[in-house]
């Protein structure tokens, strides 16, 4: 198998993904104050969201890479 066929893949599993899930969350935990042995923290969450067209494309691209793989593979 060609490395370009596995990339592709690769790429188009993550636009795939990418488009059903198109949001995730990260925590982050930061110290506030410290006295001692206590520790004072804040928790802040965050959603970041993955636009469609970038997960359309990146399926495009993909599937492009593993069509291409795949021609130039029978030219041989």
């Amino acid at each position: 198998m060609k490395g370009i066929i596995i990339f592709g893949g690769i790429i188009a599993l993550f636009g795939l993904i990418t488009f059903v899930i198109p949001s995730f969350n990260t925590e982050q935990t930061k110290d506030v104050a410290k006295l001692g042995d206590l520790k004072l923290q804040t928790k802040s969450e965050q959603t970041h969201f993955v636009p469609p067209m970038l997960s359309e494309g990146a399926i495009a691209l993909g599937l492009l890479m593993i069509g291409a793989g795949l021609l130039t593979g029978r030219q041989t």
